[in-house]
């Protein structure tokens, strides 16, 4: 087995140093984890389902144009990306009311919103991930007016190239977090979307009976969790035909 020198461990992956100059490997892990790392758990094959799910939903974003920093999938639990500067802003979008906003609100979930909102977190686990305006985010200096306008321009066109291709397949895309990166190409730099896009971080909703085919099965101990991964997988026809299977990660270099 390949040794790698680890660069980071995170939730739910861990990224090693790439094959070449700028590139990472990034590893899904099975580890689930809910309410800022109080509740832990593993999740057998989620690791492989979103690496699959991952590599399929940032392809079809680079096709239409949205930059990624989604290289390709070497196996079944690692994908090759890029490495970007992590811009610290969490970027949530929402088009119905569920979670923290049904609470905060006092608002039924299911509600559909009137349009899409859309809300910034500083990425801060120690913090628990606080709720920012556009103000703390320039005054801060975390990303500039210009790379604002960027990110919520690609939030909105993913959120509708998403929203449309889940329809599609019978499931409702309730909300889902985006992290961005800068990609520096010599002095040039660029914004670009990373990190994944899984059920780990969408909520995705059947759209005739509303069953969560998502993380909030776990959050809510409502059992059936990898069952629902498999589902969302099954259904975007990307699930392998030996089913999740378990892969060790690359031996750590110390």
């Amino acid at each position: 087995m390949a040794r790698r020198r680890q660069i980071f461990e995170g939730k739910a992956k861990v990224l090693f140093e790439g094959p070449e100059p700028g590139t990472l490997v990034q590893y899904f892990k099975d580890d689930a984890t809910a309410f800022d790392n109080r509740k832990t758990g593993v999740i057998t094959g989620k690791g492989v389902l979103n690496n699959r799910i991952s590599e399929y939903l940032m392809t079809k974003l680079g096709d239409i144009g949205v930059p990624t920093h989604f290289v390709r999938r070497l196996n079944m639990r690692e994908q090759l990306v890029r490495e970007v500067e992590i811009i610290p802003v969490e970027v949530v979008v929402r088009n119905v009311v569920a979670g923290s906003l049904a609470k905060r609100f006092g608002m039924s979930e299911g509600t559909a919103l009137p349009r899409s909102i859309v809300e910034y977190y500083y990425k801060s686990d120690e913090l628990n991930d606080p709720m920012i305006t556009e103000e703390h985010i320039t005054a801060f200096g975390w990303a500039t007016p210009q790379d604002l306008d960027e990110i919520m321009s690609m939030s909105l066109r993913v959120n509708d190239f998403l929203s449309g291709l889940f329809l599609g397949v019978g499931i409702r895309l309730v909300d889902f977090k985006l992290e961005f990166g800068r990609l520096w190409d010599n002095d040039q730099m660029r914004i670009v979307l990373a990190d994944e896009i899984s059920p780990d971080n969408c909520r995705l909703w059947d759209m005739q009976t509303d069953e969560k085919l998502d993380k909030d099965r776990f959050r809510r101990d409502m059992g059936g969790v990898g069952e629902a991964y498999q589902e969302v997988a099954r259904r975007l026809g990307i699930l392998p035909e030996s089913g999740p299977r378990d892969l060790q990660g690359p031996a750590v270099m110390q």
